[in-house]
């Protein structure tokens, strides 16, 4: 018999585990103190649990991909944008042209941060509105105005390392 996934085994070697994937000869099984591990199906452990009829040809890597790609288009987890390497640690100067006023000044690193909130923020709403039931027209109408958000915010595209995570406007045409 072989084990379906989401059988709980213990194996000597091993401790506890949980099996995430199986293929007639192997066994991916995600231990509680060791991690993911390939074991044997004919390897010594005890069944704890026995989960049957649902051996499956997908994967561990396919399953936490799919999760992750439903995580990144239905919520507003940021992915992770590096700064541009000359901008780290560096500051941000607000000077007033009162020369009485004090200026302002904070970590560029937070600044950044900020804005990157925003643009994710701005992100989470366009996927709102295509996936909502408005008009195809008041669609259309409420994406103009996030392009043209995308377009104000081009200025900052300068602090960010990766050229495809900048911000884009709607592009002229030459």
């Amino acid at each position: 018999m072989i084990l379906g996934i989401g059988s709980r085994i213990k194996h000597s070697e091993y401790g506890a585990g949980v099996i995430t994937n199986v293929t007639s000869k192997m066994y991916w099984v995600t231990f509680i103190e060791h991690g993911l591990e390939t074991i044997e199906v004919d390897s010594e452990f005890e069944i704890i649990e026995s989960v049957e009829d649902e051996v499956d040809t997908i994967s561990f890597f396919e399953v936490e991909n799919t999760l992750r790609r439903l995580l990144k288009t239905y919520s507003d987890i940021s992915e992770i944008v590096p700064i541009a390497d000359k901008w780290k640690n560096g500051k941000l100067i607000l000077q007033p042209g009162d020369t009485n006023l004090t200026s302002k000044e904070m970590d560029i690193d937070t600044f950044f941060h900020k804005i990157v909130m925003v643009r994710d923020r701005i992100r989470v709403m366009e996927q709102k509105i295509n996936s909502s039931n408005l008009e195809e027209q008041e669609k259309i109408d409420l994406q103009q105005y996030i392009t043209r958000m995308y377009g104000s915010l081009t200025t900052f595209n300068v602090l960010f390392k990766n050229k495809t995570q900048n911000f884009v406007g709607s592009r002229s045409k030459s």
